[in-house]
């Protein structure tokens, strides 16, 4: 395998880590975003407020979009595995 496959499958297993790293971040923030909880007087999300930023669209919830961030770093990981082994 020459200096440049090597150097390429490299960028594309990082880009697939980061992706999956993305992906999990985003399923995590979709599966435990709830709403505030209120005690008595005290509010529970005082010192907690929750992000109205929307990552994706709002058709897409953002756990599901990190399921799919997460499948698409595996293929990726895949395919770049499938091609290292053709050409090595």
């Amino acid at each position: 395998m020459t200096r440049s496959a090597r150097r390429r499958g490299t960028v594309l297993y990082a880009i697939s880590a980061t992706c999956a790293a993305i992906g999990a971040l985003l399923w995590v923030r979709g599966r435990t975003s709830a709403p505030p909880r209120v005690y008595s007087d005290y509010l529970a999300a005082d010192s907690y407020t929750p992000s109205v930023w929307r990552v994706w669209s709002p058709a897409v919830p953002e756990d599901r979009l990190g399921l799919y961030l997460i499948a698409a770093a595996l293929v990726l990981a895949v395919a770049t595995r499938v091609f290292a082994v053709r050409r090595g």
